[in-house]
């Protein structure tokens, strides 16, 4: 079916929206790498998190 956009690439478009945020969350992440913790970077998490959903058209 031409025109019909995959999954996969809407995530993809929606991601490229949202480095700022992703690279927020990355180095929440790595910086404490080897004791990573549930909830560790959920603040971080979140705002991603809501950025893609903006990003992606749906409601947050």
């Amino acid at each position: 079916m031409p025109g019909r956009t995959r999954p996969i690439e809407n995530f993809a478009q929606a991601a490229a929206k949202c480095s700022a945020e992703g690279a927020v969350y990355g180095k929440c992440i790595s910086a404490n790498y080897q004791n990573v913790s549930k909830d560790m970077c959920a603040r971080e998490f979140m705002v991603l998190k809501d950025c893609y959903l903006k990003a992606a058209g749906k409601k947050a």
